[in-house]
């Protein structure tokens, strides 16, 4: 086998690891593995989930490492292969002092940072998508045919149809911008996640353990590895706790999880068990490692490389939005073709001097801008932005779009106890033999006598051994209650309430840990194993310490220390009866109870060998002698109770999913409100008894009519539920679910998704993370592990009720954007598509020019518009329902009714109105007159000159505008409340208040104003002062729109069943 050193010239440190290969068409021309080992090496790679295959890409497809200038292939590395000791020396570091800071330097600055390439942005393709992505597209083709209509066709060219092709340009850069804000925004929101997210390492340097940035580590570091932690770097594992597992999901897309060894299990680097890879989870156990791959090199490293930026999915209001654009593209291209055929097989005949190709052109134009509505895009981007900004000042961090739209409906929470409804801040408040308990300071003050009992020292000293919490050094000077604990908050109890007892002036030898099995959430219990050097105990001898959940090793204990009797007794049936009893009442009482064991055990194989891990694993909870019970309480968040109740009261259910015992689960679902009935829960044996479809449809009513049915469900008994089970537990109104493992949790949620739910999952462990990547909505806490929040759709930054803000704005965004979208249509599209009829089809001049349209789209409609974004809820949005997500649409018939069929048609009728009054009163033309006249409107007619008939035109396009303008006042009047009347919610007084309405109404009218008045306007774009009269009369008719839908209100409150009621929005 070739050595796995190779220094390059100018290396100060010649015992370095140098990554060499074993394949024959290697560039050094080392020589490679026989054709033999070819073969078995491909067998390996063609395993089910292999990462070779899956994830890293293949020899041919690998390009050049920048280090060393050889190329890497996973396959072919022998890193895995050496022994502990020689990659140590090969790595020139020492197992007992790690590296040296001034070493670290040395290969930081050759090798670079421990971090992923960023991929590389094609920003050519999102600037393209941006500007022609949606209905930017069809507007690019309205400045070709403006262009082409300013030359050459026109002669002389018209400079008019050249300022409307730049205005048009202008809105699509205006479209483009607020496109690439709103991304920028967004990736803004997932770097402040990010920064979130732990980003330490806890290393050993100069034989001091300290914690370094993940980005500064450098091969041949020592990292410890925790339960929780991610893996920083691809590492060679040198040491574990027996049980140590990763969860490899982010690489292979497989949940399963994989056991760290310390030995080579495959030739395969990808595929040994000894190498931990980056970007991986450790789900289970403890161990170190000696770091030999960093930064671009490592295999994450090379797949963020090698791996093009995914596409991300479309969310709902994406999709549906989508949609509207096809639905009004595919509407504009029929009207423009008819148009075109219209012009081409009747007008081109029967009226060619009435429109020649260049009227036409601008027809189609027209038709173009009349029936897109340009501003919506920007409409809709500002709400959910400012929605996010909202949701960031509530201390709620959004991922995405999808997070925010989703958040509304959403009718199932279920939620981790410890740290989430609780404030992971326990304390020992119970402490008990089998047969006798005994209080705190009463033990305490036992050590304190001449005559120690027995009992109480081994008590006190399988609490403080079989522990993984420790002090803060820099806080060991306080007093016990204020030091800062490093460790999970159980073992921290466990801690406190040793550390608190009286310490005997005793020089005794200290007992020396040589292995542990550290606690997990399938298991449920912890592991220590001690050298206890006062015992006199033989070389392989040793005392076994476990701490756990009494109904997981009760079963496995054989003797109990009595402490009635001062010696150690058997387990019989009365003792453990006395035991069940003493828990249940703890239980009751919320308190988790855990059973302190211990045993001596005599081990064959020697210390630190994968047979020594095996066996200790095997008889872990073998023979048990129990010399203790601890009661641990763990007081609920003030604001849980609360949030609880505001979730049932939105219609949202509201589940405990935990992994405590059944009875202390109960216990403390009482006290926070999610148990509310005095009768007992429900329980499987209920379920399995009653499991047809008439108890399905009985639970569904009482849960509809506010009945509420407890249930209580323990994780063993999941595995027994068919599809009948759990068609009745999804119809509970009050469930916990307790002793459920990360698996029972992801079934948990995948059985109710499966049945119509919106499920969202809260959050902070390790073992949430399936659960909470499988739900509609992850909601993690900020406080939790980095793989929860990771894992997590949703970070709370602060208190757990912030969950109900986040609800409330996704309601809210939902609402506001649909007022939006009711307000821009009707004038926006279905009032400046019929001027383009009527001069078409029935030869009237053009009510409407095509610039003062893109003026109502982009500029007055869109600022009033946005005030309604500003818009506060209509009623108390968590009094209603959640929004099924099936059925309730962002853009519905319902809002094409109100848009176009309803407000539209009034608009459209009250501004040609005007227009035909301001040329009956100024021009003598009466409305007759005006309808099929063609190229009757010219010269002569009505004995006025060209340019007195266009001045008519352009005058009575600009009072169809102003019209339009001010009936859109009338229109957000009505359309920001869709069931109150402007008298119960006005938006000057009370608290719907809304100061950005009266500016966004001066605003739009200044606009207007400008663009009628302005001389240079009138001289470009064709339009003309508006008389003095004709600004004020659409004012009753905007009140008319009011008072019109104030109608449909008030027979949607009277008649609430009525067929008003039925089409009504």
């Amino acid at each position: 086998m070739p050595e796995n050193i190779a220094p390059e010239p100018d290396e100060k440190e010649p015992n370095d690891l140098r990554i060499t290969f074993h394949d024959a068409s290697h560039p050094s021309g080392r020589a490679g593995r026989s054709n033999a080992f070819d073969r078995d090496q491909t067998r390996s790679l063609s395993r089910k989930r292999s990462l070779s295959r899956n994830s890293a890409t293949s020899r041919r497809d690998l390009p050049s490492s920048p280090y060393s200038g050889v190329q890497i292939e996973y396959r072919t590395l022998s890193i895995h292969v050496s022994e502990s000791r020689n990659l140590m020396q090969q790595l020139n570091v020492s197992q007992e002092t790690g590296l040296s800071e001034s070493s670290a330097q040395l290969r930081l600055q050759r090798d670079g940072k421990n971090t992923l390439p960023h991929p590389k942005t094609n920003y050519l393709k999102k600037i393209l998508s941006y500007v022609f992505g949606g209905f930017c597209s069809v507007l690019w083709v309205g400045v070709v045919i403006f262009f082409i209509c300013w030359r050459p066709l026109s002669n002389p060219p018209s400079p008019t149809n050249l300022a409307l092709a730049i205005l048009v340009i202008i809105v699509i850069v205006l479209q483009a911008s607020f496109s690439a804000f709103q991304d920028w925004s967004t990736s803004r929101t997932m770097k402040s996640i990010t920064d979130l997210l732990p980003s330490d390492a806890l290393v050993l340097r100069d034989g001091q353990l300290m914690k370094l940035k993940a980005t500064e580590l450098v091969s041949g570091d020592l990292v410890q590895l925790q339960i929780g932690n991610k893996v920083p770097a691809d590492m060679r594992i040198i040491g574990h706790s027996g049980d140590l597992r990763f969860d490899r999901a982010v690489l292979t897309g497989e949940s399963d999880e994989i056991e760290g060894s310390v030995d080579q299990t495959d030739e395969n680097f990808l595929e040994s068990r000894n190498i931990a890879l980056m970007g991986t989870l450790v789900v289970n156990g403890s161990g170190v490692g000696v770091v030999v791959l960093t930064g671009p090199r490592s295999v994450m490293g090379r797949i963020a490389n090698a791996t093009a930026t995914a596409e991300e999915r479309p969310t709902l209001i994406q999709r549906e939005i989508t949609r509207f654009v096809y639905i009004i593209v595919a509407l504009t291209v029929v009207l423009a073709l008819i148009i075109l055929l219209t012009w081409v097989g009747w007008l081109r005949k029967d009226h060619f001097a009435y429109m020649n190709v260049v009227a036409m052109l601008n027809n189609v134009m027209g038709c173009v801008v009349a029936f897109i509505p340009e501003g919506m895009p920007v409409g809709v981007a500002l709400t959910l932005m400012m929605v996010a900004r909202r949701m960031k000042a509530a201390s709620v961090l959004p991922k995405g779009l999808s997070t925010v739209e989703t958040l509304g409906c959403v009718n199932v929470i279920c939620s981790d106890k410890t740290g989430t409804l609780t404030q992971n801040q326990m304390h020992v408040n119970s402490v008990a033999f089998v047969d006798e308990p005994i209080a705190i300071q009463e033990a305490y003050a036992n050590l304190s006598s001449d005559n120690v009992d027995a009992g109480v020292k081994m008590l006190l000293q399988a609490a403080t051994l079989c522990n993984d919490a420790t002090f803060e050094p820099s806080t060991l000077h306080l007093p016990v209650a204020s030091r800062t604990i490093q460790g999970n908050a159980t073992d921290g109890a466990v801690l406190r309430f040793s550390a608190d007892a009286p310490v005997r002036n005793e020089k005794a030898e200290q007992p020396t840990k040589v292995f542990q099995i550290p606690f997990n959430s399938k298991n449920k219990w912890m592991l220590t194993m001690y050298k206890m050097p006062s015992e006199n105990q033989a070389l392989n001898e040793f005392k076994v310490f476990v701490k756990g959940a009494p109904d997981v090793l009760l079963p496995t204990c054989t003797a109990y220390w009595s402490r009635k009797s001062k010696c150690v007794m058997p387990l019989d049936a009365t003792a453990k009866t006395a035991f069940k009893e003493y828990q249940d009442k703890l239980s009751k009482n919320a308190e988790r109870v855990i059973v302190l064991c211990m045993k001596n055990m005599t081990i064959q194989d020697a210390m630190g060998t994968n047979a020594f891990s095996d066996e200790v694993t095997s008889r872990a909870t073998d023979d048990l002698t129990v010399v203790g019970i601890l009661g641990i309480t763990d007081p609920p968040r003030p604001e849980t109770l609360d949030t609880v109740r505001e979730c049932r009261r939105a219609g949202t259910r509201f589940f405990m999913v935990t992994g405590d015992y059944g009875l202390t689960a109960a216990a403390i679902a009482r006290n926070v409100g999610i148990f509310t009935g005095e009768r007992d829960p429900d329980t499987v044996a209920t379920i399995k008894a009653n499991n047809d479809a008439e108890t399905v449809k009985k639970l569904n009513d009482a849960r509809v009519a506010g009945e509420c049915r407890s249930l209580l469900l323990e994780g063993h008994s999941l595995g027994g539920l068919d599809d009948e089970d759990w068609s009745v537990i999804c119809e509970y109104q009050e469930i916990v679910f307790a002793r459920t493992t990360p698996e029972q949790k992801l079934r948990i949620v995948e059985e109710f998704r499966k049945r119509d739910n919106v499920v969202a999952v809260t959050g902070d462990g390790v073992n949430d993370a399936p659960a909470l990547r499988a739900a509609d909505v992850g909601v993690a806490i900020v406080s939790g592990s980095d793989v929860a929040i990771e894992a997590a759709d949703l970070v709370l930054l602060d208190r757990f009720d912030s969950i109900i803000e986040a609800i409330r704005l996704g309601r809210l965004v939902f609402q506001n954007l649909q007022k939006v979208i009711a307000y821009l249509l009707p004038a926006g599209s279905w009032s400046e598509i019929w001027p383009v009829l009527l001069n078409v089809f029935f030869g009237v001049p053009l009510p409407l020019s095509s610039f003062l349209m893109i003026i109502i789209c982009v500029f007055t409609d869109l600022f009033l518009s946005l005030s309604l974004i500003m818009e506060k809820e209509e009623f108390d949005l968590l009094s209603l329902p959640p929004r099924n997500h099936k059925k309730d649409h962002l853009i519905n018939f319902k809002i094409y009714g109100q848009a176009y069929l309803f407000i539209g048609v009034a608009e459209t009728i009250c501004a040609h109105s005007m227009f035909f009054l301001y040329m009956w009163k100024k021009a003598g033309i009466p409305i007759n007159q005006l309808f099929f006249l063609f190229e009757g409107y010219t010269e002569g007619f009505h004995g006025y000159t060209q340019d007195q008939l266009n001045e008519f035109n352009y005058t009575g396009q600009c009072v169809y505008f102003v019209t339009l303008v001010i009936l859109q006042w009338g229109n957000i009047l009505s359309v920001r409340n869709r069931r109150l009347s402007i008298v119960q919610a006005d938006p000057f007084t009370k608290k719907r208040r809304n100061p950005w309405l009266l500016l966004s109404m001066l605003i739009s009218l200044a606009i207007a104003i400008f663009v009628t008045e302005v001389p240079g306007i009138q001289t470009l774009f064709l339009t003309a002062s508006v008389p003095i009269e004709f600004w004020f009369l659409p004012i009753p008719l905007a009140l008319g729109i009011l008072a019109l839908d104030e109608f449909r209100k008030l027979l949607v409150r009277l008649f609430p069943n009525g067929p008003v009621a039925k089409v009504a929005w």
